[in-house]
């Protein structure tokens, strides 16, 4: 069996302003497909033409996909039931990317410093109501 998990976030509308966020701080390559890029002939819905139908990041370690919901009462993003984890090899790669995300509007909701299972480990949530966890296995320096 060959098997990836590969997140998916519905965003509220703003799936190219958040897609571009991510893009800004991961790097890498970013596809975006608006529907009016797209044949809607036949969908059950009529999106708007400048909706992101999927959006794809590929980076170093990641591979993030997303698009606008589409529909009228849509959840919101930020939850605490759920977040994407970002493992490092060191505290200062880590701590690099969280400076990258709240230098953009990210809030750090657990600090990362040492935790109980012997990792160095800690969440923000970044300005569009996503959580993001950050480990370092070991505490490795």
């Amino acid at each position: 069996m060959s098997l990836r998990f590969l997140p998916y976030i519905s965003f509220p509308g703003n799936a190219a302003e958040a897609m571009s966020h991510y893009h800004e701080i991961f790097g890498g390559d970013l596809q975006v497909l608006k529907y009016a890029d797209t044949d809607t002939t036949g969908f059950p819905f009529t999106p708007s033409p400048e909706a992101v139908a999927h959006a794809q990041l590929e980076a170093d370690g990641l591979l993030l996909s997303g698009g606008d919901a589409v529909g009228e009462d849509n959840p919101p993003l930020s939850s605490d039931v759920y977040s994407f984890l970002l493992s490092f090899d060191t505290t200062a790669e880590a701590e690099e990317m969280i400076g990258k995300f709240t230098s953009r509007g990210g809030e750090v909701t657990m600090p990362f410093e040492p935790a109980p299972w012997g990792d160095h480990y800690g969440q923000l949530t970044d300005r569009f109501g996503v959580v993001w966890a950050f480990d370092v296995p070991g505490g490795a320096g």
